[in-house]
């Protein structure tokens, strides 16, 4: 029994150091971001990975901006007899570190040890936000590379329908251009073939397809990009979905028309739409 009771006692102190070291390993699944390495000595505690997510981000004192995007989530503590790395060193390696990269540090808030940080790559305009608290025990980096959200959900052909029968129109929101461009980007497909189905199961119907987009730029250029966004829309809808040419004609009237505010993102995001009306 006492044999038992030592052998008992051994194994409980062994497995103290290796729960120790466990804990201090990064969390499953995790990993440092491509554009930074971590601060010596410290481990990854917590993990976030979002596919969209919105985050505000200090620009000055008084201002905060909203970038919507992919959003990774790091929370990084230090390891036990592990030397503790002040506030203001964190923050100044990470601000080297993307300044290196041909970024920028947009803001730092020295009053909660929070810098703001900006890098456009690879047509890629990524925001950083590195807070540090405990006096330098813990450090969290969000990062978010700006991009419009992928529309999962589309309206289908019966929707649409019923939309242009109660009110003689109907936005549609899963038709998507790069900035300041007419292309249509191929994750459309699907919200055009909705529109077809519309037009192939409703033939007497004609729409008028209409560009509009917020009111960023000047006037003159946003009518001609909207006009050219619906004639892409139109173009497409003839060639690769058979829809007769007669029943549809192309219009744009850029930021004339909003449904939301162009104040904030949300609602110039709501402004950059396709409407089908009813002729």
């Amino acid at each position: 029994m006492r044999t038992f009771k030592i052998i008992s006692l051994l194994c409980l102190v062994l497995l103290i150091p290796i729960g120790i070291s466990f804990a201090e390993t990064d969390v499953e699944g995790s990993k440092d971001p491509p554009l930074f390495n971590r601060m010596p000595g410290y481990y990854i505690e917590g993990y976030e990975d979002f596919e969209f997510n919105s985050l505000e981000f200090m620009v000055d004192e008084e201002k905060e901006v909203l970038i919507e995007g992919r959003h990774y989530l790091l929370s990084y503590h230090i390891k036990e007899n592990s030397k503790v790395a002040s506030p203001t060193q964190i923050l100044r390696n990470y601000s080297n570190a993307i300044k290196v990269e041909g970024g920028q540090e947009v803001f730092n808030n020295s009053y909660v040890d929070e810098v703001t940080l900006k890098i456009t790559k690879n047509n890629i305009e990524t925001w950083v936000k590195v807070t540090v608290f405990n006096g330098g025990e813990d450090y969290t980096v969000n990062i978010v590379e700006k991009e419009a959200m992928k529309q999962h959900i589309v309206a289908n052909a019966t929707s649409l329908a019923n939309s242009i029968r109660n009110s003689g129109k109907v936005a549609v929101y899963g038709i998507f251009f790069d900035t300041g461009k007419s292309e249509i980007k191929p994750q459309s497909e699907e919200a055009l073939k909705e529109i077809a189905k519309l037009l192939q199961t409703n033939p007497q119907l004609k729409l008028y397809v209409v560009g509009h987009t917020d009111n960023v730029g000047n006037i003159e250029y946003n009518m001609k990009l909207s006009m050219e966004r619906a004639n892409a829309v139109v173009k497409t809808l003839i060639s690769k979905h058979s829809i007769v040419a007669s029943r549809l004609q192309a219009f744009g009237v850029g930021p004339l028309t909003p449904v939301a505010s162009n104040k904030t993102e949300e609602g110039r995001a709501l402004n950059r739409r396709v409407e089908l009306v009813e002729q």
